[in-house]
């Protein structure tokens, strides 16, 4: 499975930027898909997550309200849209994918660069 993450930026607080991550290699429905950022000098964290089926989305408590993660199985892609964005938002954000029966995420992407300033 590879994941190719795009849609990343400079944007000020406030502002609002759309993550896409496309899928390929894999049946995308197999998967659950999630977002996870890494900020510098510390460690990666869950944002969002959603099913294979596109429900059951879930939201780290940091972006619920603002972030909303959603998934398009006809282009085997997840988006993650984020809104009112704050300097601490700023990370390299990546989407990876969960197969269904697995407790790990085992395929990730590159990783795209989201800086949000004050």
């Amino acid at each position: 499975v590879q994941l190719v993450e795009s849609g990343g930026g400079l944007v000020q607080a406030g502002g609002s930027l759309k993550l896409s991550c496309a899928q390929s290699g894999g049946t995308f429905s197999s998967y659950a898909m999630g977002w996870f950022r890494q900020a510098p000098g510390l460690e990666r964290e869950f944002v969002a997550s959603i099913s294979g089926r596109g429900d059951q989305p879930f939201y780290a408590d940091s972006v619920k309200g603002r972030f909303t993660i959603s998934r398009d199985s006809a282009k085997s892609t997840i988006y993650l849209q984020m809104n009112s964005l704050k300097p601490e938002d700023t990370a390299v954000y990546y989407c990876a994918a969960r197969r269904h029966g697995s407790t790990d995420y085992n395929n990730w992407g590159q990783g795209t660069q989201v800086t949000v300033s004050s």
